[in-house]
């Protein structure tokens, strides 16, 4: 955990606590449907978090995931996260990829655009 703060036009970071990834029992989203920042690692306690943004929090429960699946292969309960967006391989994950996402709900709305100018017969 990271703790984060401004001095005039300096940026500072601290490191206030570390866990292992071994020990981390399940991540809480507290709310998939609601746009928050907000949730609670479970270890040996809960902590409750709050990250930079809502996406941030997907990211880093993404990051978990994977570094979960390539190096513990243990059973990581991620729950109240909307599912869509914790996949790698959604068009909606956004780890560098913004524009793609923008590109392609641009194509569908300029499909259905072109489909409801379309006359019936």
């Amino acid at each position: 955990m990271v703790k984060h703060w401004r001095v005039n036009q300096e940026e500072k970071y601290e490191i206030v606590e570390k866990w292992f990834l071994k020990d981390l029992e399940m991540i809480d989203g507290k709310e998939a449907d609601t746009d928050n920042p907000y949730f609670d690692m479970h270890f040996h306690k809960v902590y409750n978090m709050e990250a930079y943004s809502c996406a941030s929090k997907y990211t880093f429960a993404r990051s978990l995931s994977n570094l979960n699946a390539m190096y513990l292969k243990k059973d990581l309960k991620i729950v109240n996260f909307d599912e869509t967006y914790l996949n790698d391989d959604s068009i909606w994950s956004s780890n560098n990829r913004d524009c793609l996402v923008v590109m392609r709900i641009c194509f569908y709305a300029s499909n259905l655009l072109c489909l409801s100018l379309c006359p019936l017969s």
